[in-house]
């Protein structure tokens, strides 16, 4: 599998550790920095070329990571095509992809054990979406929106007895 990778300067050990890793087990990785430690250098820099070639790249996906990891999920989430979770356990890494097609894992590289983030990029990695229709429907009302700028319908049950606003 292709794998996109980025960090800033406190992500950068994790993802150094992470390509050796990855490699390892015979994955194809483009990496798109950054390559020295400068704790003045920004995340949107590097999350946004990853993001963007996740996109470009059918059936590839991404890992970016930073401190938290929050601001980098946040940077590749602006890319139009990129479904971005912050994964803080297996069980979050697993869910992103089995119930939201997740193509792109953030990674905080000072919350966790390295073992426990390769753990959750493996489980990333190996899970696939399940394609149920209660999540492809979720799916498609992002993509929507991201599309249209148009908000999904509300269902009869959210109005709770009111009117539905939509706008």
């Amino acid at each position: 599998m292709r794998v996109h990778l980025a960090s800033d300067h406190a992500g950068l050990e994790l993802k150094e550790q992470l390509v050796s890793w990855l490699r390892a087990r015979g994955h194809d990785l483009v990496d798109h920095g950054s390559f020295v430690y400068d704790d003045l250098d920004d995340y949107p820099a590097f999350c946004l070329r990853a993001a963007e070639a996740v996109v470009d790249d059918l059936g590839s996906v991404g890992v970016v990571i930073g401190g938290s990891g929050n601001g980098e999920q946040i940077a590749a989430n602006k890319v139009k095509g990129v479904r971005a979770v912050l994964a803080w356990s297996v069980e979050t890494a697993e869910l992103g992809r089995l119930h939201n097609n997740a193509n792109v894992v953030s990674l905080g590289a000072r919350m966790h054990p390295v073992a426990d983030a390769l753990s959750f990029v493996e489980v990333f990695l190996s899970t696939d979406f399940t394609g149920e229709d209660r999540h492809q429907r979720r799916i498609s009302m992002l993509s929507d929106y991201e599309q249209t700028g148009q908000l999904p319908t509300l269902p009869p049950s959210a109005a709770g007895g009111r009117p539905a606003d939509d706008g």
